[in-house]
């Protein structure tokens, strides 16, 4: 294929995609993909000197939609020019100072993924919204946005003016909606673009989303600067969440993205990069405009954490509570610098949500080192096929079970069960047994019958001896390590029961507030309920945990071990008799290691705020906690106010 050729093959599919996700908001590929095709097309319209006129190169998002009302903005929305390196950075830095004789200071900020939105004030009163369109003419949307909560519909300057930001869906809020949800959400952007474009208001308000502000378009007020503009929209009321500072050089501008993709899997909404501006308006006059993208900005993309390929089988595992869970395996895919062949569909119910078929192309989601999960159908296939809802164990052949959205094994000898609960009983949040491991728990379940962790416990350098790679030094730790393990607390081996939602923070507070393990067991779900951080769900689960006759016999037979719970001793410090909260990232304390120091001088850590709650750690990007404290007038403090009552 000659290059003409592949620009037009290029323009065609670039064109059609921007068509499905601006209009339609049904995007079919990622980000990462349409930005890798467009590079192409850029880098081949820039060898041969001229481009096609329908080159997507030209265009500015996309056709504004019909069934909405048109309205042209007072100032344009322009896109942004974006770098994928620092290379390439530094080669956007280097225009600017040839532009202007050196490098001005720049401002840095989140690049939010959601749905840009340009809303008009005018007498301080909210009088349009309305999307980017082509960044000339876009979609009236007013009812939609006015269901945005925080939103200011009024404001205190009475000029004109419009106020431009990202209509976001924030990841908590799309994790309830989709828990409930007939079809859930395939992400958070799509989710809220789908309900800005909804022409039922009400059905943008059960979405709940947020609008981040984050520029000033059209203004009969002067400023002077993107810090300015800033301390306007937080004067007026608007949300800018996110980190946002006024650095002198390269070297802090590069430290800024490097901070921000570290903290961007903790955060409660989609960034996909940070965007740099020329902090001087004087000078962003001088720099000047491209067809298409203001010269003086530019966006700084991280790594993709999305993708699409195709879904090629589905295998089933057996996890530890019984529950069969889908495994996607897919046709490799690389995601931020890793190959990616294999996925999380979490249940058989989310395969029926998700309408998610082998052979469809589907996106993948890659967040941290949390495992890949497929979040929708990009494309589906003629030719594919339903995934089959197994009526027997993959592994045991035992009947499966149905309970709500699982499945689980009814098999007693289920042999991954048997091990998975072994390996998680013995890990270190748990009993803490030194030199056990799952491998270590598949040798003894094949080779000496074990299958729980009663035979565990009671293990004898007889069961052990002659096995492959146990010598006598090893078997003497390992026995060690059981009889060191059987004095432990009560939530190290509430936690180690593996009873289904119960993490060791959740242990911990339960024990705090019934003390023993006895009284646990009896505990109403009313009761279980009642303890801060516990839902329904949770509290239910222990209730049937301990009303099930095979468990409860298990927990004796442990108990019968020779098992002993220390005593928790009360601690006295700093912290003694008050509940604190931690919210937001810290700038040197891990949130574990700001818990130990907290519980370490007396103090409780607590989920969430309340009147209960006599204090709030709160590092960067605190979000809704530290808006509940101050209404609550909640004392607030930072990290060096921390170490300076730890006397640090």
């Amino acid at each position: 294929m000659d290059k003409l050729e592949r620009m037009k093959q290029l323009a065609e599919t670039l064109n059609e995609w921007a068509r499905l996700y601006y209009e339609q908001d049904a995007p079919v590929v990622s980000d990462a993909e349409y930005d890798r095709m467009y590079d192409e097309l850029r880098s081949l319209e820039i060898e041969e000197g001229f481009s096609l006129k329908n080159s997507p190169t030209h265009r500015v998002g996309g056709a504004p939609q019909k069934k909405f009302e048109q309205s042209k903005h007072l100032g344009k929305l322009y896109s942004l020019d974006k770098c994928q390196s620092f290379e390439e950075f530094e080669e956007w830095c280097a225009r600017i100072v040839k532009a202007v004789g050196s490098l001005p200071i720049l401002t840095c900020e989140y690049k939010f993924d959601g749905l840009t939105l340009n809303l008009l004030y005018d007498g301080g009163k909210l009088i349009k919204a309305s999307t980017r369109g082509d960044g000339v003419v876009g979609e009236v949307v007013t009812a939609q946005v006015m269901t945005i909560r925080k939103l200011p519909t009024e404001i205190s300057y009475k000029g004109k003016i419009e106020i431009q930001g990202e209509g976001v869906l924030r990841l908590s809020r799309l994790a309830e909606y989709n828990a409930t949800a007939a079809e859930p959400l395939k992400n958070a952007r799509n989710g809220a673009a789908g309900a800005i474009r909804n022409l039922d208001p009400t059905v943008t308000a059960q979405r709940g989303l947020s609008f981040m502000a984050y520029n000033i378009g059209y203004s009969d007020k002067t400023f002077e600067s993107q810090a300015e503009m800033r301390e306007f929209l937080i004067e007026e009321g608007f949300e800018v969440e996110g980190a946002f500072d006024v650095v002198p050089d390269v070297r802090m501008a590069e430290k800024f993205a490097d901070i921000t993709e570290e903290t961007r899997p903790k955060l409660d909404y989609l960034i996909d990069g940070v965007v740099f501006k020329v902090n001087s308006v004087a000078l962003r006059d001088e720099i000047g405009f491209t067809e298409k993208f203001p010269k003086w900005a530019v966006a700084y993309k991280f790594k993709a954490d999305e993708m699409t390929t195709r879904l090629n089988d589905v295998v089933w595992q057996v996890s530890r509570s019984a529950k069969l869970t889908p495994i996607a395996l897919l046709e490799p895919v690389d995601i931020g610098g890793v190959t990616v062949s294999r996925a999380t569909l979490n249940n058989y119910g989310d395969i029926l949500k998700k309408k998610v078929r082998i052979g469809d192309r589907v996106f993948i989601r890659r967040s941290n080192d949390v495992i890949p999960e497929i979040t929708g159908v990009a494309v589906e296939d003629e030719g594919a096929t339903a995934i089959e809802k197994p009526e027997n164990c993959p592994v045991c052949g035992a009947p499966v079970k149905e309970v709500g959205a699982f499945l689980y094994c009814t098999g007693e000898e289920c042999a991954p069960k048997i091990i998975s609960k072994l390996d998680h009983f013995a890990s270190k949040d748990a009993m803490d047994i030194e030199g056990f491991s799952e491998k270590t728990a598949e040798q003894l379940y094949n080779e000496t019958g074990m299958k729980d962790a009663v035979d565990l416990l009671n293990l004898t350098t007889f069961d052990l001896y002659g096995l492959d790679g146990f010598g006598d030094k090893k078997i003497a730790n390992l026995l060690a390590a059981i009889d060191k393990a059987k004095h432990t607390s009560a939530d190290r081996f509430l936690f180690a029961l593996g009873i289904d939602g119960i993490g060791k923070k959740t242990a911990k507070d339960l024990v705090k507030r019934f003390k023993t393990i006895d009284k646990i067991a009896v505990a109403s779900v009313e009761a279980l309920s009642d303890v801060d951080g516990i839902g329904g769900v949770l509290a239910q689960n222990v209730y049937d945990y301990f009303r099930d006759e095979q468990n409860s016999d298990y927990v004796k037979r442990l108990l019968g071990c020779g098992i002993t719970f220390e005593e928790n001793a009360k601690t006295e410090g700093v912290f003694s008799g008050k509940r604190i909260v931690l919210t937001g990232s810290l700038p040197t304390y891990r949130r574990g290691e700001a818990t130990a120091l907290i519980e370490d001088n007396g103090g409780e850590v607590a989920a969430s705020v309340s009147k209960t709650v006599d204090l709030v750690l709160a590092g960067e990007d605190a979000g809704s906690k530290l808006d509940k404290a101050k209404k609550l007038g909640i004392q607030i403090i930072d990290e060096n106010q921390f170490k300076t009552m730890l006397g640090i």
